[in-house]
């Protein structure tokens, strides 16, 4: 079985093609620009070359048909029918408390879907996009919809309510949810294989590190706890988000500097984080090598991250009762070292110790613990193409 996995946004759609037979990746790509001008398809053939091809691609129809001419091009191709695509995949941001499991796209579903769009305004309404231009094109072909919420879905109510009047839960399901998900769940499962442990039998603390960046706790193989909630603006400060802060300080700053609650808004998710503390960039690498150099705001912007991160693993292995692994993924989780030992300097006394000569790995699946530590510490790269492909042929081959 192939699984074509579909990731659509406002202006882009990145695509991987995946044969399930051995979970070897086929093609991947980018269509970029998507209604605007100048824009293109990048294109790569696994085990070849990377083409670029541009395109007037107005919609995402076209450029949905542009993927499947490029999958079944005679020289940059992988498949010589459209009919070899036996089920697509799509990225769903958000399920609300509609989907806790991935789902059989249909009518109803697409129209829940749509209901779940005031909840993620900047990415349901592309998901579905996307959704409406694949199932356009291949009417006949299965659709899935995996949801990055849907593995948060098994918190308990005390863990996602919020102490505000539970009306206000029940008028708008405010609450939290969580992002991620899909990541998540990866990368604890890869590490239950590694311990060579049933992972009903694990507790594991999951940090996907990246420019948006949220951390779990993962008990007996269910996530029961989060560090996003309503939005991904709750929880760590990452590249450009502030993460959690006292929400008086909204209502002081829309007086104080007379912002609208848009500006409030892309004030708190596009110009803080490490961006606004750092002054140099939201980039990790930039601000690293800004802070090596003696730029102290960029170190104060690292100091902030790692320390946040540090808490966070702290109060889930209180809530667990415990932890037997903490793994670190993403594009920051997999390869900053220096980030993974500030974050877990002085946590030997939980029994968490690294290796530092292991702990400049960077990018591949390793143990970097300590021989002596009894906790274990993992890097595993994400692949969250890979774990919606597989829920995609999970439910198709039940259908």
């Amino acid at each position: 079985m192939k699984v074509l996995v579909i990731n659509s946004g406002s202006s882009s759609l990145k695509y991987q093609f995946i044969d399930m037979t051995n979970e070897s990746v086929l093609a991947k790509g980018v269509c970029d620009r998507i209604g605007l001008e100048q824009s293109f398809l990048k294109h790569s053939k696994i085990g070849g070359n990377t083409v670029v091809i541009e395109k007037d691609l107005y919609n995402h129809k076209l450029a949905i048909k542009e993927v499947i001419s490029a999958l079944t091009d005679d020289e940059i191709g992988v498949i010589k029918d459209m009919k070899e695509i036996s089920a697509v995949g799509h990225r769903v941001v958000h399920g609300g408390e509609r989907f806790y499991k991935s789902v059989i796209i249909d009518d109803e579903v697409k129209e829940a879907i749509e209901k779940c769009s005031e909840l993620a305004p900047l990415h349901n309404p592309s998901n579905i996009i996307g959704i409406d231009a694949c199932r356009q094109i291949m009417p006949d072909v299965p659709m899935v919809a995996v949801f990055d919420t849907a593995f948060h879905q098994t918190m308990p109510r005390h863990a996602y309510i919020y102490a505000l009047p539970y009306e206000i839960y029940e008028k708008y399901g405010l609450r939290r949810y969580g992002f991620h998900g899909t990541s998540h769940k990866y990368v604890s499962e890869r590490a239950a294989k590694m311990l060579n442990k049933p992972i009903e039998e694990l507790k594991i603390v999951s940090c996907h590190l990246g420019n948006g960046a949220s951390i779990c706790a993962v008990k007996y193989g269910k996530s029961i706890e989060t560090s996003m909630g309503f939005t991904p603006l709750q929880g760590l400060c990452m590249g450009t988000r502030s993460g959690t802060i006292d929400p008086a300080v909204i209502s002081f700053l829309m007086e104080k500097e007379k912002m609208t609650v848009k500006d409030i808004s892309d004030f708190l998710n596009k110009k803080s984080g490490v961006l606004g503390v750092s002054g140099v960039s939201s980039d990790f690498r930039d601000i690293q090598e800004a802070a090596e150099s003696g730029n102290d705001r960029a170190k104060l912007a690292l100091d902030i991250f790692c320390y946040r991160v540090k808490r966070f693993i702290g109060d889930y292995i209180a809530i667990m009762n415990g932890v037997d692994a903490v793994v670190f993924t993403a594009g920051i989780g997999e390869n900053n070292d220096y980030v993974r030992r500030e974050v877990l300097t002085d946590m030997d006394f939980l029994g968490i110790k690294i290796d530092q000569e292991k702990n400049k790995t960077r990018g591949e699946e390793v143990d970097i613990s300590a021989e002596d530590a009894k906790v274990r510490t993992l890097i595993i790269p994400t692949n969250e193409e890979l774990a919606i492909a597989r829920e995609t042929v999970e439910l198709v081959k039940k259908q």
